[in-house]
């Protein structure tokens, strides 16, 4: 059976951090679930100069047959329940809205659902937000999920280990994601590796 993670991607900044997510777990050999919201589809053009079915073209190029993408009201998905395996979900990147719905549990939509269960299940649910400054209620939301098991990791990309483009920025936050995912990947230098 193919180990599997649900992914999201929601319309704020940063929808390259969630791109190369996807790319390097179906790389890795993880089964992608893809949701995400509407706003997606204005974000892709603006931040990777593309339309969004040009981008989801290039990843289920990748591996076509472990990529399952579904739709936002699609309750009958296996992410909307319990019962199907996974290794966990990552809304990357996470938009404070989105935080503050999965944050009170109101299951609006399939992803909102989808890390709910995760929730629920006590399985891996990380999410990547993009937003600065942060006001309180951000905070508190980050907090009251923090609180409830779930995984608050800022798309804050570290540059202790030199990064020399974008791309390096982006590797570092998601090698970051895949450590907590246990899915073995090396994209960056590790902190020490160079004693």
């Amino acid at each position: 059976m193919t180990r599997r993670v649900t992914v999201a991607w929601t319309g704020a900044s940063g929808l390259a951090y969630g791109v190369r997510l996807v790319e390097v777990l179906l790389r890795a050999g993880v089964g992608v679930d893809l949701l995400r919201s509407d706003a997606v589809d204005q974000t892709a053009v603006v931040e990777l100069d593309r339309p969004l079915g040009g981008v989801l073209a290039d990843l289920r190029g990748i591996a076509n047959a472990t990529l399952r993408e579904y739709g936002k009201q699609d309750y009958s998905a296996p992410v909307a329940s319990g019962s199907a395996p996974s290794l966990g979900m990552v809304v990357c990147p996470c938009s404070m809205s989105t935080l503050a719905r999965i944050a009170t549990g109101t299951g609006e939509t399939l992803l909102h659902r989808a890390a709910d269960v995760c929730l629920k299940e006590r399985r891996t649910l990380i999410v990547v937000p993009r937003e600065t400054p942060l006001a309180t209620h951000h905070l508190e939301n980050m907090t009251r999920l923090s609180r409830n098991g779930a995984v608050v990791l800022p798309a804050m990309p570290g540059f202790y280990n030199a990064p020399q483009s974008v791309a390096d920025l982006v590797d570092f936050i998601v090698q970051r994601v895949c450590d907590r995912l246990d899915v073995a990947v090396d994209l960056t230098k590790r902190w020490g590796d160079d004693r």
